[in-house]
C-alpha cells in the first residue's frame, strides 16, 4: 500500500521541509498553501492522509478537518499546532483527527507518527479479512471454519488488555505477521509504534546496530548518533521475525533488555530505559534449536509468556474452500470479470493438495487461476501441474480401483511432485520411508 499524503501548510519553509522529508520516505506527497487549496485537491484526487496546520488563512485546519471528515471519512488527519495551543489540538482530536504534533517539531518524530499511521491503515484493510477469518463480523462470509483457528481468535481476544510478550510459531505463509499486527493494534499500545526486524536478515553487527542504535564514533563510519529500534519502539511493540535465527551473542543482549527494561547504545555509557512489548515468531522446531544451542533458553522463556501455534493449511482443510472464495471476491472487486465461483473438481483438487506454502500459496493459486479464467466458473485446468499432480480419479464407472492401487497411484504422484525425493514424499504423506517403499511396490501389508 503506497500511502498518498496531502499537506496543508501556509508557512513556505515548513511546507517544503515536510514535502521533501516525506518524499524521501517514499510516500506520494502533494503540498498546498491553505485549507481551501487542500480541499479542492481532495475533491479531485483520493488521499490516505491529510497533514494540516491549524492556523491558516482562508480556511483553518479545524474547518478543513470538519469538511474532510464529513465527506471523506477514509482520510486520516494529523494536525500541526503551535506551542501553547494544545487546546486547539484537543479540539481537533475530538472532531476526528488521528494525531497531532506541536511546533517546532522534529521531522524524525513526525515520520515515525506517519509510519505508525501507515501501519494502522494497512491493518484496517487486513482486519476486514481477519474479521472474516474469525467470524467476528457477521456481515461478511466466515472465511475460517476450523476449530483450531477459532481457538486462536479466542486467545487474541483475551489478550487485549495484556502487555505480555508473545511467541508465535508456525510454518512460513500461515499468517504469523498478520497475527502479530492484530495483537498490537487491538491492544492498549495500539496508538504507539509497531516496528519489526527480521532476525535472519543480516550479520550480527548490522542487526545489533539496527536493534540497539549507536553513539557517534562508536565504529568507523558512525558520523552521528542513531536511535535503534528498541528506543524508537518505546511504549509500543517490537516484532522479531525468526527469533531462533538471531546470532547467539545478540540473543544474550536482548534477554537482558527483556529482564531489565534498559540497554546501552553501541559505544554508549548511559543506560536507556524502555517499555517495549515483544512479539516474536519462529517457523522452526524451537525446542530442537534450544537443544542444539542455537536459541538461548532464557530468551525463549522471556518471550514465551504466551505462545500461539498457527496450524498449517493442510491441517485445517475445511478452511480451503472459504478462503478460496474470499480471495476470489477480493480480485473480483477490482475487475470487470463475471466469475461466479469454482467447479467442484477445482476445489476437490485444492482440498487434496499439501500446500507447502500455506495460505500465501493458496492466495497465489487463486490469483493465477482468476487471471487465466475466461468463463463464469474457474476450472481445474487453470491449476499448475504441481498442484494437479497428486489428484487421483478415485472412481471410474467401468473399473473400480482397489485401495492398494489408489494408494500406489497417489504415492507415485506425490513422489513426482517431490522430484523423486522419497524422504520429503514420506513426510508429506505422513508415513515412514519404509511404508512408502511398500506402497510403491503395491504391497498389501503396509
Amino acid at each position: 500500500m503506497n500511502l498518498k499524503i496531502i499537506i496543508a501548510e501556509d508557512e513556505d519553509i515548513t511546507r517544503k521541509h515536510l514535502f521533501f522529508a516525506l518524499k524521501r520516505e517514499g510516500y506520494n506527497v502533494v503540498a498546498t498553501k491553505n485549507g481551501r487549496e487542500a480541499l479542492e485537491q481532495i475533491e479531485q484526487e483520493q488521499f490516505d492522509v491529510l497533514i494540516t496546520d491549524i492556523r491558516m488563512p482562508e480556511m483553518n485546519g479545524i474547518e478543513l478537518l470538519e469538511k474532510v471528515k464529513e465527506k471523506y471519512y477514509g482520510i486520516e488527519v494529523m494536525v500541526i499546532t503551535g506551542y501553547g495551543s494544545i487546546d486547539s489540538a484537543v479540539e481537533a482530536m475530538k472532531k476526528g483527527a488521528y494525531e497531532y504534533i506541536t511546533k517546532p517539531f522534529n521531522l524524525d518524530e513526525l515520520i515515525i507518527k506517519v509510519k505508525n499511521l501507515h501501519e494502522r491503515k494497512i491493518l484496517k484493510k487486513e482486519n476486514v479479512a481477519f474479521k472474516a477469518f474469525c467470524g467476528m463480523d457477521r456481515r461478511v462470509s466466515i472465511v475460517v471454519r476450523s476449530e483450531r483457528m477459532q481457538k486462536i481468535i479466542s486467545i487474541t481476544e483475551e489478550m487485549k488488555d495484556s502487555d505480555c510478550n508473545v511467541l508465535i510459531a508456525g510454518e512460513r505463509g500461515v499468517g504469523k505477521g498478520l497475527l502479530a499486527k492484530i495483537i498490537h493494534f487491538t491492544s492498549r499500545r495500539q496508538n504507539m509504534p509497531f516496528l519489526s526486524m527480521n532476525c535472519a536478515a543480516g550479520p550480527k553487527e548490522l542487526l545489533e546496530r539496527e536493534l540497539f542504535g549507536y553513539e557517534k564514533g562508536a565504529f568507523p563510519g558512525a558520523a552521528r548518533a542513531k536511535q535503534g529500534l528498541l528506543e524508537i519502539a518505546d511504549a509500543g511493540t517490537l516484532f522479531l521475525e525468526e527469533i531462533s535465527k538471531m546470532p547467539p551473542g545478540l540473543q544474550t543482549k536482548l534477554f537482558k533488555v527483556i529482564k531489565d527494561s534498559c540497554f546501552f547504545r553501541i559505544g554508549g555509557t548511559q543506560p536507556i530505559e524502555v517499555n517495549v512489548r515483544f512479539i516474536a515468531t519462529t517457523s522452526k522446531d524451537i525446542m530442537g534449536r534450544i537443544s542444539k544451542g542455537r536459541l538461548m533458553e532464557d530468551l525463549y522463556y522471556g518471550l514465551n509468556v504466551m505462545k500461539i501455534t498457527v496450524p498449517p493449511l493442510r491441517e485445517r482443510r475445511e478452511d480451503i474452500e472459504p478462503l478460496s472464495r474470499y480471495f476470489l471476491q477480493s480480485h473480483l472487486s477490482d475487475s470487470s470479470k463475471q466469475i461466479e465461483g469454482f467447479t467442484r473438481k477445482f476445489l476437490d483438487i485444492l482440498e487434496n493438495y499439501s500446500f507447502p506454502g500455506n495460505v500465501g500459496e493458496l492466495e497465489n493459486i487463486i490469483e493465477r487461476a482468476f487471471i487465466l479464467e475466461e468463463g463464469h466458473r474457474i476450472t481445474a485446468d487453470k491449476l499448475l501441474g504441481s498442484v494437479r499432480m497428486p489428484w487421483i480419479e478415485t472412481f471410474q464407472p467401468d473399473r473400480i480401483k482397489t485401495i492398494v492401487e489408489l494408494a500406489k497411484d497417489y504415492a507415485g504422484k506425490v513422489l513426482e511432485m517431490a522430484e523423486g525425493d522419497k524422504a520429503r514424499t514420506a513426510k508429506l504423506l505422513g508415513i515412514s520411508e519404509m511404508s512408502l517403499r511398500r506402497i510403491l511396490k503395491g504391497a498389501m501389508n503396509y
